[in-house]
């Protein structure tokens, strides 16, 4: 028996990264899938999102382990889409367990700057918001949602040099934060439902996301056109091991613990998978 076998979970940002590596790791323990992506680029951000081959291939993987998945386009940001998508996976799957509020944008460095703030907000607060309000209808005893924060939430940048330079990147640190004060809350209350409510807060994680050019620039803003090779050595500051991301798998690892009845004691915690990143910014506290 799979750690999550006969659960369904439905799984946003699915097509790529992450998203992908989530759906994959729990269809491998026994999970039905549910799994929405966007699958088209939003202007304000400056690297390719995903396509609907990339979803495509998600789908093949997850019937490679034998599991079924419904695949469905949508934007996490539009709540009738999102209620369209998960009625018709509950409707074919024939129930929810788990939601695991993945889909997320980088929006550094994007154009117009406000707008690119309004995207990241409405896709990493609002969109994990519109996935919970959803599924929410269809959750009942022992379900589990876990969202993705990042660590860019616990991090001490209460001083910012030069406010107003760049919503966008902003807006990313202000949407974490936002959706983990909603989680806390939401598992608060929840509880008497038996239902949990978790958020795991990953560091550089080597995705697409990570792997692109506005990114690169943030890390080195001293150059013009930085590489990859360029940007590497800089990501290890973020982490107090000496690495400079972890893998997909690593965050998928916890999500498939929190989606599990392992963890059915665990709940309102902001769990990270951070390579020791936030012990670079705080002393010990209870």
């Amino acid at each position: 028996m799979g750690r999550v076998e006969g659960k369904v979970a439905l799984v946003t940002g699915a097509a790529r990264g992450q998203g992908r590596s989530h759906a994959v790791k729990l269809a491998s323990e026994g999970a039905d899938i549910i799994a929405v992506d966007i699958c088209r680029d939003i202007e304000t951000i400056g690297y390719a999102m995903a396509r609907p081959e990339d979803l495509e291939e998600t789908e093949r993987l997850v019937e490679k382990t034998g599991r079924r998945i419904v695949a469905v386009q949508a934007d996490v940001r539009d709540i009738a889409a999102l209620r369209d998508a998960v009625k018709r996976g509950v409707d074919e799957l024939g129930h929810l367990d788990v939601v695991v509020a993945q889909a997320g944008i980088a929006g550094m460095k994007g154009e117009p700057q406000w707008q690119a703030w309004t995207d990241v907000i409405d896709t990493n607060l609002i969109g994990v918001i519109n996935t919970v309000h959803a599924a929410l209808p269809y959750l009942d005893t022992g379900a589990s949602i876990i969202a993705t924060g990042s660590t860019a939430a616990l991090m001490d940048v209460a001083k910012v040099d030069q406010p107003g330079k760049d919503p966008g990147g902003i807006a990313y640190m202000v949407a974490k934060r936002g959706l983990s004060m909603y989680m806390h809350e939401l598992a608060t209350h929840i509880a008497a439902r038996n239902i949990r409510a978790n958020v795991i807060h990953p560091t550089n994680c080597n995705t697409d996301m990570l792997r692109s050019e506005p990114m690169y620039r943030s890390f080195r803003p001293d150059l013009e056109k930085p590489t990859l090779q360029d940007a590497q050595p800089a990501f290890h500051v973020q982490q107090a091991m000496p690495v400079p991301w972890i893998e997909p798998e690593d965050t998928s690892n916890m999500v498939l613990f929190l989606a599990s009845d392992e963890s059915r004691y665990v709940t309102g915690m902001q769990m990270r998978v951070d390579a020791g990143g936030y012990l670079k910014w705080y002393d010990y506290h209870i």
